[in-house]
């Protein structure tokens, strides 16, 4: 059977175990799906199951079934970091040996006066915080001078969050593509993240119109080989900000894991060859880095519920790839990403189902899908598409 047509769905942070170097970030002993099963006393996801989840880790109410319907598996991450980035880029083909700087302490004078220079008045905050611990502690100063807050993680990120009623949006998405460009060398962040918010003191809200400024990927990826090669890559959700809008022919952003849901679904039945390469955020965002095990369980079990439209609607030449980009266990102290394998779960109507192992990078992905779709590989990972019984270009 030839593929003409592959579908990536990120789970966005969905980690089934802690990788052999997790000890090095202070994740030792992570387990994000795991940890989340035991919070909630067990899952149910029959579709999931079905694929074989319950055979990448212990899933309290998922066992391992006997015969999987699809091919399963784990990917260790070769890249240094547990970011955003980093895992989609992997996901595409590109491996860093450094990971993006962090700065745990704050931006350096450096950035941080031009930055005002270009906002035309001083930040607040400039601390490492969770976004929605920061808003409630300076939300009303910055209502009050509509000073920009200012604040960063243990990823790499320059993340600036204004009032939408303080801040109109079309001005404070300058702000972030002015600290974009003087982010750059050393300072080079993975994203600056635009994180408006509404609402008063004590009832503080972060809204859907968050945006994303990444870097440029530094040599092409699986996307741009493919946008080469005259094929449609559709991102869906916040894939064309991962990549600086680069190798991408059609960007839907999305507001919602059930609207990129939807939205695959929608695309499926206009676009039929290509790549259709979607992230479902809500995972990590609203349930992951809130420590949220419970939130993030009947996540998970939505998601399984819409599962089995996308299969429906699937054709013989299409070819599924459900992953995740790193881990973000809600169980543990911290907020921030965790350093995890994550699934590889691979169906097609026609694919044969077999176990994948652990495989050694996220860019086996990448390996594969352009090999079953017929352009150059990129520079990194293995292709397991002879493994799957399809034919190869």
């Amino acid at each position: 059977m030839t593929i003409k047509r592959a579908i990536i769905i990120v789970l966005d942070s969905l980690g089934v175990g802690e990788l052999p170097d997790a000890s090095f970030y202070g994740d030792a002993g992570s387990n994000t799906l795991a940890h989340i099963s035991k919070a909630a006393e067990g899952l149910t996801l029959p579709a999931l199951e079905s694929f074989g989840l319950g055979c990448l880790t212990d899933v309290r109410g998922v066992p391992c079934r006997d015969k999987p319907v699809a091919s399963f598996g784990k990917m260790a991450e070769r890249s240094a970091g547990k970011d955003t980035t980093t895992g989609h880029w992997e996901l595409t083909g590109i491996i860093l040996d450094q990971a993006f700087p962090v700065f745990p302490d704050g931006f350096p004078p450096e950035i941080i006066e031009p930055f005002e220079l270009a906002a035309g008045r001083p930040v607040l905050g400039n601390i490492k915080a969770s976004g929605t611990e920061i808003i409630n502690l300076l939300g009303k100063e910055h209502m009050e001078s509509g000073r920009p807050i200012v604040y960063t993680s243990a990823d790499s990120v320059f993340q600036i969050a204004a009032h939408e009623d303080v801040v109109p949006l079309p001005v404070l998405y300058e702000w972030c593509a002015a600290a974009r460009s003087l982010l750059r060398d050393e300072y080079a962040v993975g994203r600056v993240i635009a994180r408006p918010f509404i609402g008063s003191q004590g009832q503080f809200k972060r809204t859907e119109n968050r945006k994303d400024y990444s870097l440029t990927p530094p040599r092409a990826t699986l996307l741009d080989i493919l946008v080469e090669h005259n094929h449609e890559v559709v991102g869906i959700g916040k894939i064309s900000d991962i990549f600086a809008d680069k190798g991408v022919t059609t960007s839907i952003h999305t507001k919602s894991n059930d609207e990129g849901m939807a939205t695959v679904l929608d695309v499926m039945n206009s676009y039929d060859r290509g790549l259709i390469f979607a992230n479902l955020v809500d995972f990590d965002m609203l349930y992951g880095h809130r420590n949220d095990a419970l939130g993030y369980a009947k996540a998970l079990e939505r998601f399984d519920s819409q599962l089995p439209e996308v299969l429906n609607e699937m054709k013989d030449s299409d070819l599924l790839f459900l992953v995740a980009d790193h881990g973000c266990d809600p169980t543990f102290p911290h907020t921030d990403h965790t350093r995890e394998y994550v699934p590889l779960l691979v169906y097609g109507k026609k694919s044969r189902p077999v176990n994948l192992g652990i495989r050694e990078t996220f860019a086996d992905v990448a390996a594969t899908i352009a090999q079953l779709l017929g352009v150059p590989s990129p520079s990194a990972g293995q292709s397991f598409a002879r493994e799957l019984g399809l034919n190869t270009k």
